[in-house]
């Protein structure tokens, strides 16, 4: 790596793409996602890791980007939004298409998060029971769904994934 006055070149695994990229001591992985790799789907909601809506996995976990330094995320496996779909076909994940089917999205601001966090959820427990998915989706705030629909949307994937959807 080579020195850089105020800055570190940092290598970042997101989606499945390496990038160097140039960052602060201070810049959030957030930033980096939004700002340097233009990578818009995790959301700047809060700023204080509340809301969700710029919740990304790192290494399976879902994690508030808004929260972590970018220069920590070095060597760390990174999941947005953006590497959801299959990148060969463009097809949604099951659970996109879930929450798509079930009204799951409204205005759209925190269902990025939503979805990752489902993501990790059903990696780990494929067959969630409502009170798992209440605590999985514990950190997040939605203020057009009213929650139905997400739930709907999460349990529907579960079962489209269980069915070999996903």
């Amino acid at each position: 790596m080579k020195a850089i006055v105020g800055g570190k070149v940092v290598r970042l695994t997101v989606n499945s793409r390496g990038y160097e990229v140039e960052v602060c001591p201070n810049e959030t992985l957030l930033d980096v996602l939004r700002e340097k790799l233009g990578l818009t789907g995790a959301k700047n909601g809060c700023g204080v890791g509340d809301c969700g809506a710029c919740t990304v996995l790192v290494d399976g976990k879902p994690m508030s980007s808004c929260l972590l330094l970018a220069i920590d995320c070095e060597g760390k496996d990174i999941l947005t939004i953006e590497g959801l779909a299959n990148p060969k076909t463009g097809e949604l994940h099951p659970i996109q298409k879930a929450f798509i089917e079930n009204g799951g999205i409204q205005c759209g601001f925190c269902t990025p998060g939503m979805v990752l966090t489902a993501k990790a959820l059903l990696d780990n427990n494929p067959s969630p029971t409502k009170e798992e998915i209440t605590e999985a989706i514990n950190g997040h705030i939605c203020r057009c769904t009213g929650y139905i629909s997400i739930f709907k949307s999460i349990s529907a994937a579960a079962e489209s994934m269980k069915r070999g959807g996903g």
